[in-house]
C-alpha cells in the first residue's frame, strides 16, 4: 500500500520538526510549507491524501488558503490547527469543510488522531451552503444578463452545477427552489445564445466557437495521442456533466484529474449524430458525403450508429495518424465484463477507445419502467443511480485496472440529457422520426415561437430526408407531443430523461484528462 501523504502548511513549521519526525516514523508521508501560496503551488505538483494547515499565516491566511485547496480539490481533507479559540472562525472553517479543527499547542497523539478520523458538521456545512450561495445568487444573476462568450457560459453552468450539489445537502428546501428558478433563467438565456450562435460556429465565419463534436479528436485527443504512448479514451454515452461531477469522487481514488474541460455537443443531441461526428470528425452531411457506407438516414432501417470504428479510423488517417488502435461498444454487463478480460491484450495499443452505453440506458429504462422511475424520481436520485450503477459496474474495474498500469486516460460522452416536463404540440406524417426533442420530415405543423426552427438543414450540416425536410429542436424542459391520444402520451413521457435539443444539460458536456497517481 502506497504511503499516506501529508502537506503541513504552517509559518512556524521548524518548530514542528519533532511532530514531522513522529508521524514519519509512523510511516507517513510529509512535505512542509511555511505560506499558503507556496502550499497551493505544492498541491498542484502531486496528489496529496490530507492537509494540515495553520489558520494564522501571514499572506494568505488559513481560511482563505483553505478556500483556494477547496476550489482546486474539493475531495481533499483539510485539517485547520489554529492558535485561536473564536467560536466564528472555528464555525467559518467548519463550515468550509474541513476535516477536523485541532487548538495550538497540538501533540504528536492528536495529530494522530485527526488522520484516523473524519469529523463533519453535517449542520454547519449545510448552513455554509445556503448562506454562500444567497452571496453568490446575485452575482450569477448578474453574469446571466450580461452578453456572455462560450467560455463564460460553460463557467455559470459550473457553479450552477456546484451548487445543485451543494445544496442537495442544505436542510433549506425553499433555497433549493431558488437555485433551481435561477437554472431555468440560465438555460433559458442559453438557449438564445445556441440560436444566435450556431450556424456561424459550424459554417467557420467566426474562430471564436468552442470545441464540438466534430473538432472534438482533432482539438483535444490528437494533441494527447501525441504526447503519451498509451491512452484510453472512454465515452460514456449520455454522460451528463452534475453525472460526471457526482463520479469524479470515485475516480480520484484511482487517478489524478490532470484537466477538466466542457466542450459543446452538435444538434440534434443524440447518438446517431453527436458520436457519428466526434468519431469522423466531421459534420453529419459531410459524413453522409464523404463516407456514404457509413451514414445510415433517419428513414433508412439498421443501426445509424455501427460505423464507428471505421469513422475513427478515417479520421486518424486524415490527421497523419495511422496508429493501432482498438474500438470496443459495451452494450451490457457481459460484454463489460468481457472487456475487463480482455485489457491486458490490447493496452499495449497507442490508442483504446470504449463506448460504454449504460447511462444512456438508464435513461430510456427510466422512462419504461415504473420501478427505475421510483429509484431516480429527481435529478439529485437519477445521479444516485448513476454512482450505485458505477461502483458495481465492469467500468469501474476498467479504471481501476488502467490506473494500476499507469495509462492515461481520457472520460467524455457525447451528449446529455435532460429532464422534460413541457409538452408541446406538432403534427408530422408517418416518416416523422420518433425522437421526443426534435423532429426532421415534411408537412410537420407546429407554433415556430416554441420552438427552435431550421428550414433549411444544410445550414446546419444535416441531411434532407426529402426536399420539403426541416428540422425543429425542442428548448429547455420541453418535449414534442402528438394530438393523437395527447394526455396519455405527456402522462408517459412527462419526467424523464430526453436528449436531442436544446439545453445547458445536453449541449455542455464534459472532457476529462486522467492521470495515474
Amino acid at each position: 500500500m502506497d504511503k499516506i501523504t501529508i502537506l503541513w502548511a504552517d509559518d512556524e513549521i521548524d518548530l514542528l520538526k519533532p511532530h514531522i519526525m513522529f508521524l514519519k516514523d509512523k510511516g507517513y508521508d510529509v512535505f512542509t510549507s511555511n505560506n499558503g501560496v507556496e502550499a497551493i503551488e505544492i498541491l498542484k505538483t502531486r496528489p496529496f491524501n490530507i492537509v494540515f494547515l495553520d489558520e494564522q499565516m501571514p499572506g494568505l491566511s488559513g481560511i482563505e488558503t483553505l478556500t483556494q485547496i477547496k476550489n482546486l480539490f474539493p475531495n481533499l481533507p483539510v485539517v485547520m490547527i489554529t492558535k485561536s479559540e473564536e467560536e466564528a472562525i472555528m464555525e467559518d472553517a467548519i463550515g468550509s469543510k474541513i476535516s477536523d479543527y485541532l487548538i495550538k499547542p497540538v501533540n504528536p497523539n492528536q495529530i494522530l488522531l485527526s488522520l484516523k478520523k473524519n469529523l463533519e458538521n453535517k449542520k454547519l456545512i449545510s448552513e455554509k451552503s445556503t448562506f454562500s450561495y444567497q452571496q453568490q445568487f446575485r452575482n450569477i444573476g448578474m453574469e446571466i444578463s450580461n452578453r456572455l462568450s462560450f467560455e463564460e457560459w460553460a463557467g455559470i453552468y459550473r457553479k450552477l452545477i456546484y451548487w445543485e450539489l451543494e445544496l442537495e445537502k442544505s436542510q433549506d428546501p425553499g433555497i433549493t427552489e431558488i437555485l433551481k428558478m435561477q437554472k431555468e433563467e440560465a438555460g433559458q438565456v442559453f438557449n438564445r445564445f445556441i440560436e444566435q450562435n450556431y450556424l456561424q460556429w459550424l459554417s467557420g465565419k467566426t474562430q471564436n466557437r468552442p470545441v464540438m463534436s466534430h473538432t472534438l479528436v482533432r482539438d483535444k485527443l490528437i494533441p494527447l495521442l501525441d504526447h503519451t504512448s498509451q491512452l484510453f479514451m472512454i465515452v460514456i454515452d449520455n454522460l451528463r456533466y452534475d453525472q460526471w461531477k457526482v463520479l469524479q469522487p470515485m475516480i480520484e481514488e484511482l487517478f489524478r484529474v490532470e484537466n477538466e474541460e466542457i466542450y459543446f455537443s452538435i444538434l440534434p443531441t443524440t447518438t446517431q449524430y453527436a458520436r457519428n461526428a466526434l468519431f469522423s470528425g466531421l459534420l453529419p452531411t459531410e459524413i453522409e458525403k464523404k463516407y456514404p457506407k457509413y451514414w445510415v438516414n433517419e428513414d433508412e432501417e439498421g443501426s445509424k450508429n455501427q460505423f464507428e470504428g471505421e469513422l475513427l479510423a478515417e479520421q486518424l488517417k486524415r490527421f497523419g495518424r495511422d496508429i493501432k488502435f482498438s474500438y470496443h461498444k459495451i452494450l451490457n454487463l457481459n460484454a463489460g465484463r468481457k472487456m475487463v478480460e480482455t485489457l491486458p491484450n490490447i493496452a499495449g495499443n497507442p490508442l483504446n477507445v470504449i463506448v460504454y452505453n449504460f447511462i444512456d440506458m438508464l435513461s430510456h429504462a427510466r422512462t419504461e419502467m415504473e420501478v427505475i422511475r421510483e429509484l431516480a424520481d429527481d435529478e439529485a436520485a437519477y445521479r444516485s443511480l448513476s454512482v450505485s450503477w458505477f461502483e458495481h459496474s465492469p467500468l469501474y474495474d476498467i479504471l481501476k485496472f488502467l490506473a494500476d498500469k499507469k495509462i492515461k486516460t481520457v472520460i467524455t460522452t457525447d451528449h446529455g440529457s435532460v429532464k422534460v416536463d413541457s409538452p408541446v404540440k406538432i403534427i408530422g406524417d408517418k416518416a416523422t422520426n420518433t425522437n421526443l426533442r426534435y423532429k426532421t420530415g415534411r408537412s410537420l405543423s407546429y407554433n415556430p415561437k416554441e420552438i427552435y426552427e431550421v428550414r433549411n438543414p444544410a445550414d446546419v450540416f444535416l441531411p434532407r430526408g426529402n426536399v420539403s425536410s426541416n428540422y425543429v429542436f425542442c428548448r429547455g424542459n420541453d418535449f414534442f407531443a402528438y394530438p393523437n391520444n395527447y394526455n396519455y402520451y405527456v402522462n408517459y413521457y412527462r419526467n424523464t430523461f430526453q436528449h436531442g435539443g436544446i439545453s445547458m444539460e445536453e449541449i455542455m458536456i464534459p472532457f476529462v484528462t486522467l492521470a495515474s497517481k
